[in-house]
């Protein structure tokens, strides 16, 4: 007798290598748009990887995050290739010199903006000669599609400049608090200056979607990022006041952070500006379906950062040291989200960080959605007890991490974690310290999580000293890079191995 024959449709699996454009090698500072950006979506390729995962892509102003940028729209010049505008034949071989000072391991956020700026400032000039032909005409056409960003951006960018880089709420008040007339005769005395912000935009998407369609050609998918929050010395805030909890002058009524929990007893003060949700509703959240839908013609998939603010937000009067002293404040819910599909679509391809104390509430506005949910294997060994972050209790509708960018590497997460999260790792996972970097890896890829994504840093089994950002600290962070040498052509064949043998 024949044994009963039965037909599974497995769902497709996916993996990829979490890098921000900044840590690529490039001879000019920091990571770019150039040769090596195409080369490292090569090694995915040969990695058998789909998935590329990027932090915020924005101009970063103070503290080089990327998670504080002067607009949620624009991008960050200092990620624009040299190469590629000497190709475009805006600058020559000759422009380019000299070359800036170049650690392959650390980025140097001054020196590359004070070196790209001298290029800048050359290749707009050299742009205002070209009156017709292609790249102009690429130039207007982008001026015009992007207007409903590109101009308070290249104006506000332009204001900045003329008051020595301070925030706005220090411009005098014909700038920081213009009438329609002002503003007017502001972007007339600024005009060139504001062309020259319009002229960077264009070089950075102008590359940039260049480099995306290079990644889907190569099967690729890149996962962008979005901070719930903004800055408040961004243009959004400074164009948009009514929509956020300002008072008359501009200055926050109250700003954003988490209570006190287990890791800090005077929770974290962000101090981001807090939306005014109703103000936003009335407007059927014109701004987030504008902002959500320029990511994904930049992005194929969206990770919104801190998930759980669109559930309930906390509110910390605007002066408080600390974070003790906030509310629980309830989100637009599901509300956002509905006007979002209503203009942008059904099942948008969302994914939610949902880390931290997460409420029922939250857990139902994502899954509402049907957004996945993030499951990083450091947490899950850090608690004594059974968690959601085991392995074993991975959802399928999930993204199961080794870390993120705010987590020490696999390697140094281990060589500084308490004596029972060490013996809980080897154990649960089969595996000697020697070994621990890649048993994250290949715990994670095994997960039941329809996603993996794992930091670059984990690949190349990397110490402490290479993670990406330490939370609570102000220096020294967002620097790291690798350098091509690293991707040695065993382990890339190891990964690709896993990959397959895990189905991903």
């Amino acid at each position: 007798m024949n044994p009963i024959q039965t037909t599974t449709t497995l769902k497709e699996r996916y993996s990829g290598i979490l890098l921000h454009p900044t840590s690529l090698p490039s001879p000019y500072g920091i990571g770019d748009f150039g040769q090596d950006c195409r080369d490292f979506i090569d090694y995915l390729v040969r990695a058998g990887q789909k998935l590329w995962q990027v932090l915020p892509l924005g101009p970063t102003g103070y503290g080089n995050s990327p998670y504080s940028c002067y607009s949620a729209f624009a991008g960050q010049p200092l990620l624009i290739s040299p190469d590629r505008m000497v190709a475009d034949g805006l600058l020559t071989e000759k422009d380019l010199l000299p070359l800036p000072k170049n650690d392959p391991k650390k980025a140097d956020y001054d020196g590359a903006r004070a070196y790209k700026t001298r290029l800048f400032q050359k290749a707009y000039e050299n742009f205002k000669k070209i009156t017709s032909g292609p790249l102009r005409e690429d130039y207007e056409r982008f001026c015009e599609e992007q207007s409903y960003w590109l101009a308070d951006y290249a104006l506000f960018m332009a204001l900045k400049d003329a008051n020595d880089g301070a925030s706005w709420l220090d411009w005098p008040d014909d700038m920081r608090i213009p009438t329609p007339a002002q503003r007017k005769a502001l972007a007339d005395t600024y005009r060139d200056a504001v062309g020259y912000h319009c002229f960077v935009q264009f070089l950075f998407f102008r590359q940039w979607m260049s480099i995306k369609a290079y990644a889907n050609e190569s099967h690729i998918r890149i996962i962008g990022d979005a901070p719930i929050f903004v800055a408040l010395d961004s243009a959004d805030v400074w164009a948009n006041k009514h929509l956020y909890q300002l008072d008359s002058k501009g200055y926050p009524l109250a700003v954003s952070g988490v209570p006190p929990d287990y890791f800090s007893a005077t929770g974290q003060l962000w101090g981001n500006p807090l939306y005014d949700w109703e103000a936003r509703r009335r407007e059927d959240y014109k701004w987030w379906n504008a902002r959500v839908r320029q990511l994904l013609t930049m992005v194929d998939i969206v990770r919104i950062d801190h998930f759980r603010g669109f559930a309930g937000y906390w509110s910390v009067p605007y002066g408080e040291k600390t974070a003790v002293n906030g509310e629980w404040k309830e989100g637009p819910g599901a509300y956002l989200f509905q006007s979002l599909e209503r203009n942008l679509g059904k099942d948008l391809p969302i994914w939610a960080e949902d880390l931290g104390v997460i409420t029922e509430d939250v857990t139902a506005l994502r899954d509402k959605f049907a957004f996945p949910g993030m499951k990083v294997l450091q947490f899950a060994f850090e608690d004594p007890n059974d968690n959601e972050m085991m392995p074993h209790h991975h959802i399928e509708n999930s993204i199961c991490y080794t870390g993120t960018h705010d987590n020490d590497t696999s390697r140094g997460w281990y060589n500084h974690a308490g004596r029972a999260a060490r013996k809980k790792a080897r154990m649960y996972m089969n595996t000697g310290a020697a070994d621990i970097t890649w048993a994250f890896i290949r715990t994670a890829l095994a997960s039941n999580a329809r996603y993996c994504v794992i930091p670059m840093q984990d690949v190349l089994d990397l110490d402490s000293d290479c993670r990406m950002n330490t939370p609570g600290t102000a220096e020294g962070n967002w620097t790291w890079r690798f350098t091509a040498d690293q991707l040695d052509p065993d382990w890339t064949a190891y990964l690709a191995k896993l990959t397959r043998l895990y189905n991903r």
